[in-house]
């Protein structure tokens, strides 16, 4: 399978495949926020409840950064990085219950949530190059439509004209808890204090190409801090419905 391949249907996989931004054809859902905020858990949900395909665009900065760790480049070596980038067959499941993810064949699904990769992934993600060549694959993904895309830049850059455009927010001590279960299995003092600058540090490092706090035109912004992921779940599938496209029961994912 070469980098600019897909496979047809919104539940099978999408290997992410380069092209110029197009119009949807299908229903399109856009997730933005800051890390911690809950979009992975909102979007699959979503996703999952509305008979649509899933996307989580931050696994593919997270594939590229494996792969350059794997061939053993310099991330600080942007070009090189880049270069890299153009030439990867990354392959994402969309199915929201049976996520995954291949690099060239592997599986790097576990590997890519390694906590020391994302101790570095910002500067992958920060690589302008890498960037460019990254939102033209999501965004020829979002041109086929009948998905949830989550991540950064989905609501402003990749999907700007999405059906439902979401900017999830927390407040700093619901998203480092929550992180820190996710990665670690609790949110003992020990536990928030690792996981401090995985969340806040990396956010303050990506924020320098991407805006994913402040809502731009047309983007309902939900603050979760307080909510359960089924609370916030319920609003954004009320929006669906308001959209006109057809619910099933709320698949609250864990």
């Amino acid at each position: 399978m070469s980098p600019t391949s897909t496979d047809a249907g919104p539940r099978g996989s999408a290997a992410s495949s380069s092209g110029p931004q197009g119009s949807a054809s299908g229903f399109v859902v856009a997730v933005d926020g800051p890390s911690g905020s809950g979009k992975s858990t909102l979007a699959r949900a979503v996703a999952a409840s509305a008979g649509l395909a899933y996307l989580d665009t931050g696994a593919m900065y997270r594939a590229v950064t494996w792969a350059a760790l794997d061939r053993g480049l310099d991330l600080a070596d942007s070009a090189a990085v880049a270069r890299l980038s153009h030439r990867l067959d990354i392959d994402l499941a969309t199915d929201p219950g049976a996520t995954g993810v291949r690099v060239d064949g592997v599986d790097v699904t576990g590997a890519i949530r390694d906590p020391q990769l994302s101790a570095v992934v910002s500067a992958v993600a920060t690589n302008l190059a890498v960037r460019t060549e990254l939102v033209a694959r999501q965004r020829a993904v979002a041109a086929r439509g009948d998905v949830v895309l989550e991540g950064r830049d989905t609501t402003t850059v990749v999907a700007p004209a999405a059906d439902i455009r979401i900017l999830l927010t927390a407040d700093e001590a619901t998203r480092l808890a929550r992180r820190a279960r996710e990665v670690r299995g609790t949110d003992d003092p020990a536990a928030l204090a690792a996981t401090h600058a995985e969340v806040l540090d990396r956010d303050e490092r990506d924020s320098t190409v991407a805006d994913f706090t402040t809502a731009a035109d047309g983007v309902t912004v939900i603050d979760s801090s307080g909510h359960t992921a089924a609370q916030v779940l319920a609003i954004v599938l009320d929006l669906v419905r308001r959209a006109g496209h057809p619910v099933r029961d709320p698949q609250v994912m864990r």
